[in-house]
């Protein structure tokens, strides 16, 4: 019998990186199913770990989570915040506890920042000022946050080239980290961290050449929504929650509130989803793209390509073992 990665030196993690609609979660799944010893998922999807937002971020259902041990979702209420530094003290935690279990950390999620925090440690960020971040949320309201977006690609081109332009709580994060710090926000993440090893890690990217990608994005959306997608956030609403939290951030949400209040039509909503969830999709492949070591499968037919990828992570688990 295959002795655990928790025998002997500790085995590198596996992460499993790529845009939406790429088949991460399938793929996750199959390995921690399939290689020996068996795995766990540690989610890194900045969305997945608020309760009650479950369609439209795609989270496991209840019978992969039966198959296979999730860890880091449905952990946060809605108006709490995330951030990549507590995603991986927690990630840390969770790894290590896997390990003792004698069996494989498999890390999926599209938040790249986070797998980078995670995987390669970013220096500490200026903590908030609340009077800037009020300061800023007065602007927004009265500027629009498309003003304070033009802002920061000035002030930070390279952060608000992978932020959604409508990620209010972002957007307005990175302006005050410039504000406070007199730094731009990318800055500080390009530096390293003090007292914080990077963990050995066997990176695995799914790809889709961009048209089926988009066919495969504009489907998924349709899907939640039969699914009973708008239910939910009328349900979220119908809570007290204000659509201005930090949960709704999550693509698809603040679109369907526009809808549910009447702002909008139900196919503009749609449209709009799509739209941004397909430009999501683009700036994930970018980060991901210049990320190091990572090796790119297709996920057409992805069953089919789930062997040569298992082949290709006990390889590289056996290497990194050596």
């Amino acid at each position: 019998m295959s002795a655990g990665p928790g025998a002997g030196a500790a085995a590198a993690i596996v992460a499993v990186v790529g845009a939406t609609a790429t088949g991460k979660s399938a793929l996750g799944l199959a390995l921690a199913e399939r290689l020996p010893g068996g795995g766990e998922i540690v989610n890194a999807d900045a969305l997945q770990v608020y309760r009650g937002f479950d369609l439209g971020t795609a989270k496991p259902s209840a019978a992969e989570r039966l198959r296979v041990r999730h860890h880091l979702l449905d952990v946060l209420e809605p108006h709490e915040r995330w951030s990549a530094g507590e995603f991986a003290r927690r990630a840390h935690q969770a790894i290590a506890a896997i390990r003792e279990r004698g069996r494989h950390p498999i890390v999926v999620g599209g938040s790249g920042l986070y797998l980078r925090a995670l995987l390669s440690g970013i220096s500490p960020i200026p903590v908030a000022d609340p009077r800037v971040r009020e300061r800023l949320r007065r602007r927004a309201d009265e500027e629009g946050l498309a003003a304070l977006a033009a802002e920061l690609a000035r002030v930070d081109p390279e952060t608000a080239a992978r932020l959604a332009p409508g990620d209010r709580q972002r957007v307005l994060r990175a302006l005050e980290v410039a504000l406070v710090s007199g730094r731009p926000l990318s800055a500080w993440i390009a530096r390293q961290p003090f007292g914080t090893q990077s963990i050995a890690a066997i990176r695995v990217g799914l790809t889709l050449p961009r048209t089926i990608l988009y066919d495969r994005i504009a489907g998924r959306v349709a899907r939640m929504v039969a699914s009973g997608w708008i239910e939910e956030v009328r349900g979220l609403i119908g809570r007290g929650l204000d659509p201005d939290l930090p949960a709704f951030q999550a693509i698809g949400y603040r679109q369907l509130v526009h809808h549910l209040r009447g702002e909008w039509s139900f196919d503009q909503a749609v449209e709009e989803t799509v739209r941004a969830t397909r430009r999501f999709a683009k700036r994930q492949e970018t980060w991901f793209r210049k990320e190091p070591d990572v090796t790119w499968f297709s996920s057409e037919d992805l069953e089919c390509r789930i062997p040569p990828v298992l082949e290709h992570v006990q390889r590289a688990l056996g290497e990194s073992q050596g």
